[in-house]
């Protein structure tokens, strides 16, 4: 089971998509420091996921998130979140 989800960071106008197959895991790298992309933007809350049933099809979301209309969608949902 693979999940694209999308973290935005608390200190930074600054939202990250990527995907995995352990969120909690993922999250606590983020928020550590153990990924260099995001390293400097941390801490991160989780503000979007969503299950697939294969890496495929999870990087296919990712990819669309990635786009300008899946960055405004998550916009959005951070906004709703009172980020």
């Amino acid at each position: 089971m693979y999940y694209v989800y999308a973290i935005s960071s608390l200190e930074r106008n600054y939202i990250y998509v990527g995907l995995t197959d352990n969120i909690e895991r993922r999250l606590s790298e983020h928020n550590t420091g153990k990924n260099k992309t995001t390293k400097a933007y941390s801490p991160f809350v989780l503000i979007y996921f969503e299950k697939c049933g294969n890496r495929i099809e999870a990087r296919i979301k990712e990819k669309y998130f990635k786009s300008g209309s899946g960055k405004e969608k998550l916009r959005i949902i951070r906004e709703n979140q009172g980020q």
